[in-house]
């Protein structure tokens, strides 16, 4: 089955200038006019594709009045919410403060459309995987319980239910994203928030030591960006994707140390590693179950080997 396509559609990916929007953008720059709205806290500007289907604009989502007229002035058919303070720790320290970048700057996106009936054919509010907390039942299912154990994870359920419920209410059509261990080229490994696996290999490249925390052997459900794209405009494109919440991973999990291990094979490099007692909170295991998603028709195409081979060439 050919996997649906977006074109001709004038599109709106805030956060863009980051890991997933920008390989996002990447994808959709040919056929479609795509505007991007990143304050460059997190993401960088030179991650844009080039040309003259991209408006970058640098500016906070946070500035209510600025993205209303933004959204008055474009209306446009596509939105994708990506922007967020993604720094867990972050939130801990500045919970008020990141609430009004987490939350309420896309409860402002919502409104406006509500308020000014403008034309949307889909928005989608992207989600994490931290909502489920450390509830041991695996795979980690749509309908799991929801411990969210920060006010990053906390802010990310309720916009989660804000997106679907204004969705249903207001007849808008909305959907909603659960990310598990995304990774792959673009991935800033100066991020507070990046993957383990970019500092994994940030180390490796640079013969500094890689500090795990524990064993090794936990695991994560590791997701390569080109999936996660390809995932994003299925739900985009799906009349079935509506007023719901979808888990986007691949349904396999694999060690740290397996992952490592497949580095160190990539790279012809060792990796130095060290080991001390695991951070109180993090989570031991991680398993998606996609099934949802896999109706809809996503195939995640990327092996772990494979994915972690291509982020390494195009790093």
């Amino acid at each position: 089955m050919a996997e649906p396509s977006i074109k001709n559609s004038k599109i709106l990916i805030t956060g863009g200038a980051g890991f997933i929007g920008s390989n996002l953008a990447e994808a959709l720059i040919k056929d479609n006019e795509i505007v991007v709205v990143d304050d460059l806290s997190m993401g960088k500007k030179e991650n844009l594709p080039q040309g003259a289907n991209l408006h970058f604009i640098e500016h906070s989502i946070a500035d209510y009045d600025f993205m209303s007229t933004l959204l008055e002035t474009w209306k446009f058919d596509y939105i994708f919410l990506l922007a967020a303070v993604a720094s867990v720790a972050d939130t801990i320290v500045r919970p008020a403060e990141t609430h009004i970048i987490n939350q309420d700057a896309n409860l402002n996106v919502l409104e406006t459309i509500r308020t000014n009936k403008l034309p949307v054919k889909k928005i989608l509010f992207s989600s994490s995987a931290a909502v489920y907390g450390n509830n041991p039942e695996l795979p980690k299912k749509e309908t799991s319980p929801i411990d969210p154990l920060s006010p990053y994870a906390v802010d990310k359920f309720a916009t989660e239910r804000f997106v679907i419920d204004y969705g249903r209410l207001y007849d808008i059509p909305t959907v909603a994203t659960r990310f598990f261990n995304v990774y792959g080229p673009k991935q800033n490994p100066k991020s507070p928030y990046s993957g383990v696996l970019s500092l994994i290999l940030a180390a490796i490249k640079s013969g500094s030591e890689f500090h795990f925390y524990g064993d090794g052997n936990q695991t994560r459900d590791f997701v390569f960006i080109k999936d996660v794209v390809s995932a994003l405009i299925i739900l985009m494109c799906s009349d079935d994707a509506m007023y719901d919440v979808f888990n986007v991973a691949t349904g396999q999990s694999n060690s740290l140390i397996n992952v490592s291990g497949i580095f160190e094979n990539i790279t012809g490099e060792k990796l130095i590693a060290t080991f001390g007692p695991m951070r109180t909170g993090d989570i031991r295991d991680s398993l998606a179950d996609i099934s949802k998603l896999r109706e809809l028709g996503y195939l995640p195409k990327y092996s772990i080997e494979e994915g972690l081979s291509e982020y390494y060439q195009n790093n």
